[in-house]
């Protein structure tokens, strides 16, 4: 079996890796030339795949990765995994999907098999991409190629998920599609979960992110008003997932990170005004999860203003980039709008996070780029007025931290049973 996996990034990498280890003749392909080169030399460039799984299967010839679209044509299967980001005006962009379906259509064969991966909004795949698919090679999909939707699901920084054992939904644009995508994906994934069209696997991931996004709002709110109360939140939640049945631990923190959570609601939102529904769980979560990093910023400025300092001049350390602990993905982290209300209430903003050594260029907050993570010692943890705990990384030592800070805003219960001073730590 021949599968070419189309975006080699957080989706694409573990899952051609996983092709590939079951026997499969895995291509990636990327425009991004530094991806490509980095797979040929057997170089992992995500923090949580190791180099040596990459070195091991490119010696045996089962993976490798190119820039030349044109050998799709040698392919049984194509597996897209590339970005769906939202526009400035927070309206879906598929753009990355379609221009991918048209690097990619003038080399479909009679039989080939194409399967979207990407987070998109119910009837992306059997009518945009079909289109386009159709369009640029003069084929039929169900007739001609076989079309598929199956939601990518990675949980980066869990070393318990494997992509062979996550169940792998899988939705066909005709029965024969279906079939077909089962056959492939059932040579690397163990349990695959069919459903009756494209679209009810496009709802399906939907549905799991905004259940996460939604409920994370909801133990946000419940952070604010309990903060009010005098009441610590998590103490409340740690005591109500005792309860073994009907409910479910969520966590709160200073916003939504992540490429999925906080994007995703917004791709059904949008197409469900196509229809003349309005989504107004979905919005009313979006809008307090957004406003989490003024929050956060306000509880910052009140442990300042405890020490007679005002906020602007202060030095404030973010601690964490990362959107999740334990991870070097930085996309749609919330600790780039802290770091940005911050600098503009006049603080002087530095940041530590051991795996992100160096800001990346990003569409979002193309400001940061080339910032460096501050050294982890005495002298430098010292020298600022407030550290901000943004993300909770296991590899940091917050012991240090309590000994080292005088002021720290923990928006993340690092700091949780660890000797502090009075009024040392605020809880945001």
């Amino acid at each position: 079996m021949k599968i070419a996996i189309v975006g080699l990034g957080y989706v694409g990498l573990p899952l051609s890796l996983q092709f590939a280890r079951s026997g499969a003749s895995v291509l990636g392909l990327d425009v991004d030339r530094a991806k490509v080169d980095a797979i040929a030399q057997g170089r992992s460039y995500i923090k949580h795949i190791d180099s040596a799984a990459i070195a091991g299967l490119v010696k045996s010839g089962h993976f490798s990765a190119s820039t030349d679209f044109c050998k799709v044509r040698e392919m049984d299967a194509v597996i897209i995994c590339v970005p769906t980001p939202l526009n400035k005006n927070r309206e879906p962009d598929i753009s990355f999907i379609l221009n991918t379906g048209r690097s990619i259509a003038p080399y479909l064969k009679k039989g080939i098999l194409v399967v979207l991966e990407s987070t998109t909004y119910p009837g992306t795949t059997d009518e945009d991409l079909r289109e386009v698919l159709e369009s640029g090679s003069g084929l039929k999909a169900g007739t001609d190629f076989h079309l598929a939707f199956s939601p990518e699901r990675e949980d980066p920084g869990n070393p318990d998920s494997k992509v062979a054992l996550i169940p792998k939904v899988i939705g066909g644009y005709t029965p024969a599609c279906l079939e077909r995508a089962k056959a492939v994906y059932g040579l690397a994934i163990k349990t695959l979960v069919p459903v009756s069209s494209c679209r009810a696997a496009e709802a399906a991931k939907l549905t799991e992110n905004i259940f996460r996004g939604v409920n994370i709002a909801l133990v946000n709110e419940l952070k604010i008003v309990y903060t009010a109360m005098g009441i610590d939140v998590w103490e409340v939640i740690n005591a109500a997932k005792t309860k073994p049945f009907g409910f479910m631990a969520f966590y709160p923190g200073p916003g939504l990170g992540g490429h999925c959570i906080p994007i995703d609601p917004f791709y059904l939102t949008w197409k469900a005004r196509e229809y003349g529904e309005h989504t107004r769980f979905i919005e009313l979560a979006g809008e307090i999860n957004t406003a989490m990093p003024e929050y956060v910023v306000h509880q910052a400025i009140s442990a300042l203003n405890a020490r007679k300092k005002a906020m602007n001049g202060s030095k404030i350390l973010v601690l964490g980039l990362a959107y999740k602990a334990d991870v070097d993905d930085d996309r749609e982290s919330p600790s780039y709008v802290l770091m940005t209300l911050l600098k503009g209430r006049g603080a002087e903003v530095s940041y530590h996070d051991p795996y992100v050594p160096v800001i990346k260029l990003t569409r979002e907050h193309p400001q940061w780029a080339g910032e460096k993570s501050v050294a982890w010692n005495e002298n430098t943890i010292r020298s600022f007025d407030l550290v901000l705990i943004a993300t909770k990384h296991n590899s940091v030592d917050y012991r240090q931290l309590a000994q080292w800070a005088d002021c720290i805003v923990d928006s993340r219960n690092a700091m949780s049973g660890i000797a502090t001073k009075p009024n040392q730590v605020f809880k945001a």
